[in-house]
């Protein structure tokens, strides 16, 4: 598999909440269910299901677009098979930022309520090369804090408008199910619809994303772990999938910046810059590697080839969940095998 292509993401973050722009609404009407009816729910990729089935429960059927863990949701075409999952939907969840733009291709032509990781709708330029305005939630470090060391070239954050997340500038990466600050909103926003959907059970949907958030609180609290005992320890990126929850680690990204910008630009990395990630590897100036196995291609797997001759840790951190695990037992696996490559 090649290095994928993508669309740009220019994108603010946030979270997009009711029916999305159409033309002829009346083409992807869904009869409403009744009190005693599961709502459906279709998720782009199984990492969106999932939260929504932690906050839907018993009340809800999910069907997830992309549940493959080996498949690459930036290059997913839609069938029509799946046009008309969404049009049967009561509730469609996506990532949006261009991550999962076949989503919003087929939702050009439904009406549907909608929650939206990523407010595409609003871009919002980026700051001028050079320019890395850093955030901080409350008591805890955050996606948007600057690295301890210089950012990568390209990685801009915009400040976080005072008093909530909203505003917060995803426009360089929309792996935001990395970001448990959007997670925990995108389980709020979740609830607000389907207790529109089904009134009687609002107050049902409310507990459940409660519940599931105490869960992602948990997580928050092992990131922070993390980062009391490993800031600033350095590490190296194939690609920069949990590029939020590398900051909120407060772990340093030493990714040759012409290899990154090589990635992001859609573009197979240049000769020079496949050999600066190599030198780094083999000069052990990280002390973990981050890999993605679903955008795996050779030159990511000379990456990882390299770093295992020089016994340095390969954590694995996908796009999409293992058959059979739910979005917190993923998530907190994947910080388990940070958490062991850092002790290492």
């Amino acid at each position: 598999m090649t290095v994928r292509s993508r669309t740009a993401v220019t994108a603010l973050a946030g979270l997009t909440v009711g029916a999305i722009a159409l033309s002829g609404c009346s083409a992807g009407e869904t009869a409403a269910p009744g009190p005693d009816d599961k709502i459906k729910i279709v998720a782009s990729t199984s990492v969106w299901g999932s939260v929504a089935q932690a906050v839907g429960g018993d009340a809800v059927e999910v069907e997830s677009i992309i549940s493959d863990a080996g498949a690459d949701p930036h290059s997913y075409e839609s069938s029509p098979q799946d046009a008309a999952k969404i049009s049967d939907a009561n509730l469609v969840v996506l990532n949006g930022g261009g991550y999962d733009e076949f989503m919003t291709q087929v939702l050009g032509q439904n009406a549907k309520p909608t929650v939206q990781a990523v407010d595409s709708e609003h871009p919002e330029p980026a700051p001028a090369e050079g320019e890395h305005a850093g955030e901080q939630h409350a008591g805890e470090p955050h996606a948007g804090e600057p690295h301890a060391e210089e950012p990568h070239a390209g990685e801009p954050h915009a400040e976080e408008p005072a008093g909530g997340h909203e505003g917060h500038d995803h426009s360089v990466n929309e792996h935001v199910w990395y970001d448990l600050h959007v997670v925990h909103e995108v389980a709020d926003k979740i609830a607000a619809e389907l207790g529109k959907i089904q009134p009687g059970k609002a107050q049902q949907f409310e507990a459940n994303a409660a519940g599931f958030e105490q869960q992602v609180a948990g997580l928050e609290g092992r990131v922070g772990e993390i980062a009391a005992a490993h800031q600033g320890k350095p590490v190296i990126v194939t690609e920069p999938v949990a590029h939020y929850m590398i900051e909120s680690a407060k772990l340093n990204d030493v990714t040759p910046p012409s290899f990154v910008n090589a990635i992001e630009s859609e573009t197979d990395p240049s000769a020079a810059a496949v050999a600066d990630v190599q030198n780094a590897i083999n000069a052990r100036q990280a002390v973990a590697v981050i890999y993605n196995p679903q955008t795996e291609s050779p030159v990511t797997r000379n990456v990882r080839t390299a770093a295992d001759a020089q016994r340095i840790p390969v954590v694995e951190m996908t796009e999409t969940l293992p058959e059979g695990a739910g979005y917190v037992q993923w998530m907190d696996a994947q910080i388990t095998a940070l958490q062991g490559a850092l002790n290492r």
